[in-house]
């Protein structure tokens, strides 16, 4: 169990609440940025949902639902990005970061499989 993931994973949710918070008030930037919240929050609790796993193979189940998570994610950031909604720098850097996540849960996820 990775507790310095999970925290990462916890500190990267708090960042994309705050973002969110900051993203103007109107029905586009809603619809973006419920999703974008939706989706990053979920790498986090899903993370800690796989370390309470019952198995190997249930591992490897919510280890994937990370990585769609955080796919996900990177798909709302861009959206955010290319459609100046929001921060463009704060974007970038969440945009890094989910980028960085999804690299270390897709390593996981094909370590898992070996």
């Amino acid at each position: 169990m990775d507790k310095d993931l999970e925290q990462r994973t916890k500190r990267f949710a708090l960042s994309v609440i705050e973002f969110v918070a900051s993203l103007p008030q109107d029905r586009t930037a809603d619809v973006v940025a419920g999703q974008l919240l939706r989706s990053a929050t979920s790498i986090g609790a899903n993370y800690r949902e796989a370390n309470r796993a019952v198995s190997r193979a249930d591992f490897a189940n919510k280890v994937g639902t990370v990585q769609k998570e955080a796919a996900e994610t990177q798909y709302w950031i861009e959206l955010i990005v290319e459609s100046r909604i929001g921060d463009h720098s704060v974007a970038s850097n969440l945009h890094k970061e989910s980028s960085e996540l999804l690299a270390i849960f897709t390593t996981i996820g094909r370590k898992i499989k070996e």
